[in-house]
């Protein structure tokens, strides 16, 4: 896969401005250098919203975070969020895909083909962020088929000094984001500690970025809800950046 070299932007501030307050960027750029694919896929039984749990926080979450990655990186963007589905060839154009709630409903289903043509993406360099799940029950659902990805890796858990916390802010690890009808400092299913796990390559690159009791969705979604915590939604795009620069230069 071909990889795509950037020129990054010195941080201006040791915290992210609220972009609410300043004008937005122009997004409008056919010859973006990042395009944000969010998956599509099957659950096993009802859940989510407007069509399943893939679909939720869609388009505002994914337009909010293109919005942060122009303005606070050198990174040219795509104005629109892509979907497509794990068995689409398209996946190989892209070196960047975020999916959310596969504990939910049941937990993922995936076809043979999707299992094999992920497996190969990630093996040809690909990078698959997932977020938005919560607590033992949708860990195991997740698990369950999500492992036959790579049945013969360990899903490892990332201390605060791994480099993809230092790619571009330094950040003591993996950060609890709690959703918009959550409580402050809380999160759900009775889990108030994130976790960051990951599947590596053979030679330790992460390949899947696993983002455990946290919302990074809802943090992008509400950046201008008055009434969402701006703390969470700097720290949602920190870890975002931080994840998306990381993908683009390993």
């Amino acid at each position: 896969m071909l990889r795509t070299l950037l020129l990054l932007a010195s941080i201006l501030t040791p915290c992210l401005p609220v972009l609410a307050q300043q004008a937005l960027p122009d997004l409008n750029d056919i010859a973006g250098e990042f395009a944000f694919v969010r998956i599509q896929y099957d659950s096993y039984y009802g859940g989510g919203f407007y069509g399943g749990p893939w679909l939720t926080d869609f388009p505002a979450s994914d337009e909010n975070f293109l919005r942060g990655v122009a303005r606070l990186t050198n990174v040219r963007v795509m104005s629109k969020p892509i979907v497509l589905r794990f068995d689409d060839d398209e996946i190989f154009d892209y070196p960047f895909l975020y999916a959310l709630e596969m504990g939910r409903g049941g937990g993922l289903s995936l076809s043979p083909a999707e299992v094999e043509n992920l497996r190969e993406y990630l093996l040809r360099g690909g990078f698959l962020l997932i977020d938005d799940f919560w607590g033992q029950q949708q860990w195991d659902a997740f698990y369950r088929d999500f492992s036959q990805i790579f049945p013969d890796r360990e899903m490892v858990e990332l201390n605060a000094d791994h480099e993809i916390f230092h790619t571009f802010y330094d950040i003591d690890g993996p950060q609890m984001i709690p959703g918009r009808g959550g409580r402050r400092g809380m999160g759900q299913a009775g889990m108030n500690e994130a976790s960051n796990h990951a599947i590596m390559d053979d030679s330790g690159r992460v390949m899947v970025l696993i983002n455990w009791n946290s919302d990074m969705g809802d943090g992008w979604e509400h950046t201008y809800d008055q009434w969402y915590p701006t703390q969470y939604a700097n720290s949602a795009y920190q870890l975002g950046i931080n994840y998306l620069i990381y993908s683009l230069t390993h």
